[in-house]
């Protein structure tokens, strides 16, 4: 695996804003680190348009990893990279919009590979580059399920 993924990713994407060289070195890291934890990396950065928004316009949605744990469960990752947590944990940034977006994404991607009876969860993988050369990795299984995001209906109630 060292092959495919090099830390010195000064070298490799020169020409990128320092946000986007930060989201791709904790890319890189969240695959190692997944790996180590005997995940096996399905696949990495998917992309598929999930709809239109209000104006029309067309929505693609995306999934930094798309894994699979030790028990065979299906888990949609969202990687959230910070050279500081001063301010806020990285994991803040995944709020209910970008919930519902992975969500839309996950719904696509197993309906596309027709695996709608897999067992699958929602993970977050946060990391803190720091200044003392050792990222701090954490990783948040089940982070949140689709149970919030279900429309009620209340034509019972009366």
């Amino acid at each position: 695996m060292s092959e495919l993924i090099s830390l010195n990713y000064d070298e490799q994407i020169p020409l990128l804003p320092e946000t986007a060289r930060v989201g791709i070195l904790g890319e890189e890291l969240a695959c190692r680190f997944l790996v180590k934890n005997r995940c096996r990396l399905v696949v990495a950065n998917f992309k598929v348009p999930i709809g239109r928004n209000s104006r029309g316009a067309q929505v693609t949605g995306e999934i930094d990893i798309i894994a699979l744990d030790e028990a065979d469960v299906l888990c949609f990752v969202e990687v959230k990279t910070r050279t500081s947590d001063q301010f806020a944990a990285p994991v803040a940034a995944v709020d209910l919009r970008k919930q519902r977006q992975i969500i839309r994404t996950a719904r696509m991607y197993r309906k596309i590979f027709s695996l709608q009876s897999v067992k699958y969860r929602y993970d977050v993988v946060s990391i803190v580059l720091g200044t003392e050369g050792k990222p701090k990795i954490e990783h948040f299984k089940n982070f949140w399920n689709e149970d919030k995001f279900r429309k009620k209906f209340w034509a019972d109630d009366f």
